[in-house]
């Protein structure tokens, strides 16, 4: 199953103390080689590229909800995709499709649900890269832009903070003209890279009550079981 290779890896990742979830939670690819940055090869950041990075988070920060479309690639070649909805601070969610699988963040814990097995997999926000992506305001002070990469077509942002998710980084795509986000890339400890895409962009939407809400009864529930 897709899925299960990279569930081990989060477990083994929040154990280490710095998960790498990813926006959409499964290990996916493409089948072909997606066109990885890779950090080495950025360019020096300097005062007006970090400026620059800024600019580019506080226009992404102000955008409050967004859903849309997206592929996730794997660093197996493993690819699927499906609906992503997030809504700041913290909320996020991915539906899958033809699969059981979706992930879910109510603004604290994130969670890998498999609606078929009726597993549950509770993981805290705030030690994924995904707790700096969605967070209130993203904050690229402190050390935590490691480089900036601008070309003509794409602004390319490499972003790590090592008190929340150790060695891991979110590498962050945007727009240079509209700043709107093209895809992400999270490198996890051990260099190996999950790449999401994201397009058909609506932002302003308004969810239902229960779009991020996690269970945790049921998952209380299982727990005993157990």
């Amino acid at each position: 199953m897709i899925f299960s290779p990279f569930r081990a890896r989060l477990s083994a990742w929040a154990k280490a103390g710095r998960l790498a979830v990813v926006a959409a939670a499964g290990a996916l690819a493409l089948g072909v080689a997606m066109p990885a940055f890779v950090p080495g090869a950025a360019m020096a950041q300097g005062v007006s590229g970090a400026a620059a990075a800024q600019k580019i988070a506080d226009h992404f920060s102000a955008v409050r909800t967004m859903t849309g479309e997206f592929v996730q690639f794997g660093p197996k070649g493993e690819q699927t995709g499906g609906t992503f909805y997030i809504e700041r601070p913290g909320k996020i969610r991915f539906n899958y499709n033809n699969s059981p699988i979706r992930v879910i963040s109510d603004g604290n814990q994130v969670v890998i649900n498999n609606r078929k097995l009726d597993t549950w997999d509770l993981y805290a926000l705030s030690t994924t890269p995904l707790n700096m992506l969605l967070a209130d305001r993203i904050n690229l002070g402190g050390g935590r832009l490691q480089s900036v990469k601008q070309e003509p077509d794409m602004t390319t942002l490499v972003v790590g903070d090592k008190s929340m998710f150790g060695n891991s980084t979110i590498t962050m795509m945007f727009d240079p003209n509209n700043f709107e986000l093209k895809q992400w890339t999270i490198t996890d400890a051990q260099n190996l890279d999950t790449t999401v895409m994201v397009f058909n962009l609506r932002t302003g939407v308004r969810f239902t009550d229960d779009m991020f809400k996690i269970d945790y009864k049921r998952i209380a529930t299982k727990t005993k079981q157990r």
